[in-house]
């Protein structure tokens, strides 16, 4: 499926007229209407099948990320390492020169660009990754890293376009309290001299009353990622193609994200937990034996942090993927439900490769 252009996005209204294809199960979930049981085991089954093809491309979008982020620190001192001394050891109390503070400043800024840049790239080829794997997993079929590699780079931009712009719209509310607020503050600062108290009990009431709206917003839009891969489609696309599927079942979008968030933060925190205790044990015993104001041995530092990494790798590919694969499959089930998509689907299965489903499999 990686070469097929996508799932299209026809409008069949339910099963289109037609009776509904018997149920059979080619790859990870059943082609019937998912059941939260259905979306959390395929997407356990999908991390379990293509771990490898998952965990390579991770690490290496992950490996070229760190040593971007190296080199470009590296650079940054190196232009502004003269600045750092008298701006941070200035021992007379005087505010820094505007000749040293600036460099430092301009350094800092760009750094933060880039790092907002990659983590946004990042974010999109993650999820270009999980939703083309899960393309493939949902029919049985083997994906090459190759291919995977291709197809996630291929789709990524359209990603980032909509996870810049579902972003935008679920902070909107937070955006305008914001605007409102903060003129609101300054100006009862600038009249009394001193930070109004009216205003700092303000800001936690009206942050509260935009959350359900926020919330409300997110899981709107949450499914436009997995359009923007399967179908595919832009940005803007993929934004209404989530709203349209999502209206009516709001309720069981929200349930089931909530739930697979549940369980993918625990699933992670026991994967770095033995990471974490051994990292500790390995420690202690070197800590312990160091006299007073002595340092640690390098080697078991390294050890710890080392250990402590690996631990959060493990936790975040788990965590992150599960949730963008509970993510697709809720698109995929919704299509089902919708379009008739388990019959196209069934149409790209060979005669023979499809396991049926036993009659008596609950339909959620």
């Amino acid at each position: 499926m990686t070469q097929n252009p996508g799932w299209g996005s026809g409008h069949h209204g339910g099963w289109g007229g037609y009776p509904p294809p018997p149920t059979a199960k080619p790859g990870v979930i059943p082609l019937r209407p998912l059941g939260a049981g259905d979306i959390i085991s395929g997407s356990f089954s999908t991390l379990g099948r293509y771990w490898k093809q998952l965990g390579g491309v991770f690490l290496a979008v992950h490996g070229i990320w760190l040593l971007i982020v190296v080199a470009a620190v590296g650079i940054a001192f190196a232009a502004v390492h003269e600045h750092v001394a008298p701006v941070f050891d200035a021992t007379d109390g005087r505010a820094p020169d505007r000749e040293h503070l600036t460099p430092i400043l301009l350094a800092g800024a760009t750094l933060l660009v880039l790092l907002i840049v990659l983590g946004i790239t990042s974010l999109a080829l993650s999820v270009s990754l999980h939703q083309t794997v899960l393309r493939n997993a949902v029919l049985g079929r083997p994906v090459a890293f190759r291919a995977l590699w291709r197809a996630t780079w291929r789709r990524a931009p359209a990603v980032a376009g909509t996870v810049v712009l579902s972003g935008l719209i679920a902070a909107a509310p937070l955006l305008v309290v914001m605007a409102v607020w903060l003129p609101m503050t300054i100006a009862g600062a600038g009249a009394t001299d001193d930070s109004s108290p009216g205003t700092v009990v303000l800001l936690p009431f009206l942050l509260i009353l935009t959350m359900p709206l926020m919330v409300w917003l997110t899981t709107l839009f949450g499914l436009a990622p997995a359009a923007a891969v399967m179908e595919p489609a832009g940005p803007v696309t993929a934004l209404r193609r989530s709203a349209r599927l999502v209206k009516g079942d709001w309720w069981r979008v929200f349930g089931v994200t909530m739930l697979a968030g549940l369980i993918a933060g625990l699933v992670a925190w026991l994967i770095q937990l033995p990471f974490h205790l051994v990292a500790l044990f390995t420690l202690i015993p070197a800590v312990s034996d160091i006299p007073e104001g002595g340092v640690p041995p390098l080697g078991a530092l390294f050890l710890f942090v080392l250990l402590v990494l690996v631990g959060g790798i493990g936790g975040q590919l788990v965590q992150t993927g599960f949730m963008q694969l509970v993510s697709g499959l809720l698109y995929v089930d919704l299509r089902i439900r919708r379009e008739g998509l388990a019959a196209e689907l069934l149409r790209a299965v060979p005669a023979g490769s499809a396991a049926p489903v036993p009659s008596s499999s609950p339909v959620g």
